[in-house]
C-alpha cells in the first residue's frame, strides 16, 4: 500500500513546459481587475492558485489564510486552491490559473527553454528542498565525495538537478551510477541503491518512520541552493493585477504566521480537515494516497518550517528572496543547463512594498 504522499512528485519536472510554447500567447486571457473607487473596500473576485503538490502540510498557510478569514479580508469572493502535482506552468501561460505554487527550476526551465513570460514574486521555500537520501549503515552519503562510486536513484524527471549537484561539486557523471527510479523510495531500503534522490519534508520522514537510521545530503547545504514553492504569475498578470497579488500576498503571509504560532497538534488537525475535504471532491490524488500520517504530517511540517524561515525572513520577512540567493538560485539552474537572469526570473517589488509598507508583518515567529 502506498504511503500518504510518499510517490513524490518532481518540483522540477517540465510539466507543461512542452505545452507552453502553444499557450504563450493564451497568457493574454489572464483578466485584469477594476481598482476601488477611493474609500471603497477592494473586491477581486474569484482567482484559482494552483498547488504543486497533494493538500498537505506544505499549504498550512494556505489553510489558515482560508480559516482565519485572511482571504476574504484581502478582498476575495474566493481563491480556489487546486491540488496538484503541477508546476503550474502550462495553467498560468493558458489563463487557467492566476497564481501557481511552483519552484524556481519548472519556471526557469520554461523560460530559458521557451521564451515563457512568467515571473516569481516570492517564495515559501528559502532553501532547496532536496536530498540524497541514504541510510546510515548502508551508502551512507554525508558528503558530496562520498557520491563517488556509488550507485544513486534518480527520477527521469530529477536528472537535470541531480547533475547539477555532481557538476557544483566537481564530480565528474562516469564517477556515479545513475538508475531510474519513481518516487518510492522502497529501493533504498531494499538496498537496491546506495543512495536516492528525495524531499528532505517527505522520503526522507517515510524511511525514518519506517525504522532506519538516514543520512541526508541536502542540495541546499552542497553547492545547489533555489528556491521553491515559489509565488508564480505570468508578466501581463502581473502588469495588470498588482493591487491584487498585494492584497493575496498579505494573506499568504498572515496564514503562514499561523503555521509558525499556532501548535503542531492544531496544525495537524487542520491539514487533515483540507486533505480530507480534497479527497471527498477527488480534486487531486488525496483520495489515491489514503489518510494522512498524523505522525509523519506533524514532522513534515516542522521540517517544512526549516526551509521556510531562515535568518534572512526573520530580518526581512517571509516569502523575500535576498539578492544573494536570487543569484544563487540562477547560478543553480545554469548549472542544471538552463541559463536565465535575474531579472527574467524574478520580479520581488511587491513583496518589498509590502513590508516597506506593513513592517509589522515581518514578525512571524512567536
Amino acid at each position: 500500500m502506498a504511503v500518504p504522499g510518499a510517490s513524490r512528485r518532481s518540483r522540477v519536472a517540465l510539466l507543461g513546459v512542452v505545452a507552453a510554447t502553444s499557450l504563450l500567447l493564451a497568457a493574454c486571457a489572464s483578466g485584469t481587475t477594476e481598482e476601488p473607487a477611493e474609500g471603497e473596500s477592494a473586491s477581486y473576485g474569484e482567482i484559482s492558485v494552483q498547488y504543486s503538490w497533494i493538500k498537505n502540510e506544505e499549504f498550512t498557510g494556505e489553510f489558515y489564510a482560508y480559516e482565519n478569514g485572511y482571504y476574504d479580508e484581502a478582498g476575495f469572493d474566493d481563491v480556489i486552491g487546486i491540488s496538484g502535482p503541477d508546476t503550474g506552468v502550462a495553467k498560468l501561460l493558458s489563463g487557467t490559473v492566476q497564481v501557481a505554487l511552483s519552484d524556481s527550476a519548472s519556471i526557469g526551465a520554461a523560460i530559458a527553454e521557451q521564451d515563457a513570460p512568467l515571473k516569481i514574486i516570492g517564495a515559501t521555500f528559502q532553501k532547496n528542498p532536496f536530498t540524497i537520501l541514504s541510510l546510515a549503515d548502508g551508502g551512507n552519503i554525508a558528503t558530496p565525495e562520498d557520491l563517488i562510486g556509488k550507485t544513486i536513484g534518480v527520477q527521469d524527471s530529477n536528472a537535470s538537478v541531480f547533475a547539477a549537484l555532481l557538476n557544483a561539486n566537481g564530480i565528474s557523471p562516469d564517477q556515479v551510477t545513475v538508475v531510474p527510479v519513481d518516487f518510492d523510495p522502497t529501493p533504498l531500503m531494499n538496498g537496491e541503491v546506495d543512495g536516492f534522490m528525495a524531499y528532505l519534508t517527505n522520503e526522507a520522514l517515510t524511511v525514518e518512520l519506517a525504522g532506519y537510521d538516514i543520512t541526508n545530503l541536502p542540495y541546499a547545504e552542497n553547492g545547489v541552493p533555489f528556491v521553491a514553492e515559489t509565488f508564480s504569475v505570468t508578466d501581463q498578470y502581473l502588469a495588470e493585477n498588482k493591487d491584487l497579488l498585494k492584497a493575496f500576498l498579505i494573506a499568504e503571509i498572515k496564514g503562514w504566521t499561523h503555521a509558525f504560532t499556532e501548535s503542531t497538534e492544531d496544525s495537524v488537525a487542520l491539514i487533515t480537515k483540507y486533505y480530507d475535504q480534497a479527497a471527498e471532491t477527488g480534486d487531486g490524488l488525496e483520495a489515491v494516497f489514503g489518510s494522512l500520517d498524523p505522525e509523519k504530517t506533524g514532522l513534515g511540517l516542522e521540517a517544512t518550517k526549516l526551509l521556510i524561515s531562515t535568518e534572512d525572513t526573520e530580518a526581512n520577512g517571509l516569502f523575500t528572496i535576498t539578492d544573494e540567493l536570487k543569484e544563487q538560485t540562477v547560478a543553480s539552474l545554469a548549472a542544471a543547463g538552463w541559463d536565465v537572469t535575474v531579472d527574467e526570473l524574478f520580479d520581488t517589488t511587491i513583496i518589498d512594498e509590502i513590508y516597506a509598507e506593513f513592517p509589522e508583518l515581518k514578525a512571524y515567529l512567536p
